[in-house]
């Protein structure tokens, strides 16, 4: 019978749940094992695409165009399982289908009720990501925290699918915080708490795995097994570590792996890590260092840009060297004397990431109109392929006027405008260029060299596409026009000429990006930032 594993949290919010659950898959898969991940969001909303960056961190999109939460960029990155539509629920999914079902009369006038007909909605969609026969594990990471009224229906589904099973088909791993107070002692009292909370609701956790900043000690570790019922081996402490991809290594060396299989009666080969200890190797120990400088908007929130960052890191581990961002509110380069010169002092290369909204912009334009004009590498994603045509237009084509119709509709020169079957829209949520879509290179430009390939299928979030109305003059001035759809008619890709390497692509190459597999734009953007670096520093 195939295996479920939940992943449930405690104590309190952002823990590591999705760390924890792609960690375990990375092993699970590293044993020769294959997996499958879903998260569930409590959360009213169909999707992430609507939500605030602020309070929800990035949208992660999915080859076919599903707006998810950013846990499914985790479960890409530590894992080879596909993610799509399927590996995200959220309550409003569930209860909007339950209700369509109503509706049609196919409960045959019965009461809907949470218990059964919510339950049963979630319980099918998590058997149905696992029913390929291929699969052995599928893992359910549960997102809130135990003790959210939000919570509650998937917590009673996960509790039936574990008593239907059977302990040997289906386990409990539930993620808590261990804290410290003055003088230093951790106290394993809200872990307690936290596993009393989960055992009312019917569940009896397999494992725990302890989040401290210190690592646990052999009598704490046994006095939790002791006060939760969970055996001393399922006991591990999630220690801070240098990097997160050092997490998997610090839960195969206390034997996690080996405790679930041997609880759920799997055999498989000996775990290869040895790519895994590499990265870790590259990530904390580099031969060189460079300073690579982000210009966006949400620079206060870390997950808001979570997939930019990890793709950069992963640009550093294809040439072996760390990579140090600089946060750089592009609000910066607006203010009055700013001096781009001096704010980029020490940077390397220079992103420009995607982002909504007018704040900021002409601080991107200006920021960027330095990197070109100083010949250093830049890269931009989705908004920042579009400030690379805004800044063109302005500079080189003298178009004072020249804006995207986003931020200013009455833009004599709209260098980037709606897509025309988005013109009459109302209603934002879903209604986006979203998902994979191909895009053909020109021979011998940076991106094509880059790949090794003129074709490639990359995913895209965008509702503004570069205007063909201004694409013969853009050509004209020498601005290259790298990449297009398959049918030409989109711009996919702008290069600046005679540049070290300036490029912007109109989708985000950064969710296809892994440690193990760092992506081909991310590892050549770094390369040439390295280039610059030691010639900045030659002098």
């Amino acid at each position: 019978m195939k295996k479920i594993i939940f992943v449930t949290g405690g104590v309190c919010s952002s823990l590591g749940k999705g760390i924890t659950a792609s960690s375990i898959g990375s092993l699970l898969e590293a044993r020769g094992l294959t997996v499958r991940m879903i998260k569930i969001d409590p959360y009213l909303n169909v999707d992430a695409g609507t939500m605030n960056p602020y309070q929800h961190g990035e949208v992660y999109v999915t080859d076919d165009g599903a707006e998810t939460d950013l846990d499914l960029g985790n479960y890409a990155r530590f894992t080879n399982a596909p993610n799509s539509r399927a590996n995200s629920v959220t309550t409003g999914q569930v209860y909007r289908e339950v209700i369509n079902k109503e509706r049609e009369g196919r409960f045959l006038g019965k009461t809907v009720q949470v218990v059964p007909h919510i339950t049963d909605e979630i319980k099918a969609r998590i058997v149905a990501v696992g029913k390929d026969p291929d699969v052995d594990f599928t893992i359910v990471e549960i997102g809130g925290t135990v003790g959210d009224m939000e919570s509650v229906p998937f917590l009673e589904a996960a509790r039936q699918l574990i008593h239907e099973y059977g302990r040997q088909d289906a386990a409990s791993v539930h993620v808590t915080l261990v804290p410290e107070v003055s003088g230093g002692e951790l106290k394993t009292k809200p872990t307690q708490h936290s596993v009393k909370e989960l055992q009312e609701v019917g569940i009896q956790p397999d494992v725990l795995v302890c989040r401290s900043g210190a690592g646990l000690d052999e009598s704490l570790r046994r006095k939790l097994a002791a006060f939760t019922n969970v055996e001393y081996e399922g006991v591990i402490s999630a220690r801070d570590a240098a990097t997160i991809y050092s997490i998997p290594l610090v839960f195969h060396e206390q034997g996690l792996d080996q405790f679930l299989l041997r609880k759920m009666n799997v055999e498989s080969r000996h775990a290869d890590l040895k790519a895994w200890k590499e990265v870790v190797r590259k990530l904390t120990e580099p031969k060189g260092r460079i300073r690579i400088g982000v210009i966006g908007k949400y620079m206060d929130l870390h997950d808001a840009y979570k997939s930019v960052w990890e793709a950069l890191s992963h640009g550093g581990i294809a040439n072996d060297a760390g990579v140090e961002i600089v946060r750089l509110d592009s609000s910066r380069f607006e203010a009055d004397g700013a001096d781009a010169g001096a704010l980029l002092d020490g940077i390397d290369g220079m992103l420009v990431p995607g982002g909504f909204g007018q704040r900021g912009i002409n601080g991107m334009v200006a920021a960027a109109r330095w990197a070109r004009e100083n010949g250093m590498p830049y890269f931009g994603l989705c908004l920042g392929m579009q400030i690379m045509a805004i800044e063109w237009a302005r500079t080189k084509l003298g178009w004072a006027d020249a804006d995207s119709a986003e931020f200013n509709p009455d833009a004599g020169h709209a260098v980037v405008s709606l897509l025309e079957d988005q013109v009459d829209v109302k209603n934002f949520g879903g209604t986006m260029r979203l998902g994979c879509n191909d895009t053909f290179f020109k021979e011998g430009s940076k991106p094509a060299l880059a790949y090794g390939a003129v074709k490639v299928s990359e995913r895209h979030r965008h509702r503004y596409e570069f205007s063909n109305a201004w694409r013969a003059d853009f050509e004209k001035s020498g601005m290259v026009i790298a990449g297009f759809t398959p049918d030409g008619e989109l711009v996919e890709s702008l290069e600046w000429p005679s540049h070290p390497w300036g490029v912007g692509v109109q989708y985000h190459p950064e969710f296809k990006s892994k440690p193990l597999a760092p992506h081909p734009l991310f590892a050549a953007f770094i390369k040439a930032s390295i280039a610059y670096g030691e010639k900045r520093a030659r002098g």
